[in-house]
């Protein structure tokens, strides 16, 4: 009978995971479209909205949507105020529609709606728990006061972020650097060089963050390869942390 050889083990190598060093002090991120599934609750929203008006026509969601869509970028060039929008998409959208009820009750339902509905995107967790405790969060959002607080209550963001600039609380609107210089003083930053701003949008965040002398980088969410001043950009958020380390 042959007798087999006796068993010896390897050693397991000793492997140490080497975290990459970040090379910003402070991460500003934006909320809607770049951490928040924005579409996915204003969908929702406008499915409270239209049960309540008793609107069944499917065109009627992107109607709302264009109306809204303009009315925002109107913020973004400084021509009205964010609250503006509270009121205004709801009236300018039952006029279009030919429907006589109170706008203030439609803009409470999709207001309410906004803020009920609607998750982080896949992935915006894992990010900022891997961001947490190696640089300071904060949050610069074009959006309603009421709206994006109850998203900030719901979604207990308040155990990544440090401090928030809501354009709809400050009057002043992303790209506006005065919306940046806020929330950098309340998180008493002077050296802007150690500060990344973070989010979706072109003409805001990223056109933001150059005119408030911040290094922008850009979320590229559908590809669509623009051209761009960004200081970098991703297409998925767990490229993220890489693009921000040294």
């Amino acid at each position: 009978m042959t007798s087999l050889p006796p068993h010896t083990s390897k050693p397991v190598p000793n492997v140490t995971r080497t975290i990459p060093t970040l090379r910003y002090d402070v991460v500003l991120f934006d909320l809607d479209h770049t951490l928040f599934d924005f579409d996915q609750s204003e969908r929702l929203a406008f499915r409270d909205l239209a049960g309540w008006a008793g609107i069944d026509d499917p065109a009627a969601y992107d109607l709302y949507r264009s109306i809204n869509a303009a009315l925002w970028r109107r913020v973004e060039s400084g021509e009205l105020d964010p609250n503006d929008v509270r009121e205004r998409r709801s009236s300018e959208f039952l006029a279009a529609c030919n429907i006589d009820l109170d706008p203030e009750v439609a803009t409470q339902i999709f207001v309410r709606g906004l803020g009920a509905h609607g998750d982080l995107y896949p992935g915006a967790q894992d990010l900022l728990d891997a961001l947490d405790g190696r640089c300071r969060m904060a949050m610069v959002t074009n959006g309603i006061g009421e709206v994006q607080r109850a998203k900030i209550a719901r979604l207990n963001l308040d155990r990544w972020f440090e401090a928030y600039a809501i354009s709809g609380e400050l009057g002043h609107s992303k790209p506006r650097p005065e919306i940046f210089s806020h929330v950098l003083q309340a998180l008493d930053v002077t050296d802007r060089s150690t500060v990344a701003m973070v989010g979706d949008s072109l003409t805001s965040d990223i056109a933001g963050g150059q005119a408030a002398g911040i290094d922008s980088y850009w979320f590229d969410r559908n590809g669509t390869a623009a051209q761009h001043d960004a200081r970098g950009e991703f297409t998925s958020l767990g490229d993220l942390v890489n693009l921000l380390s040294v």
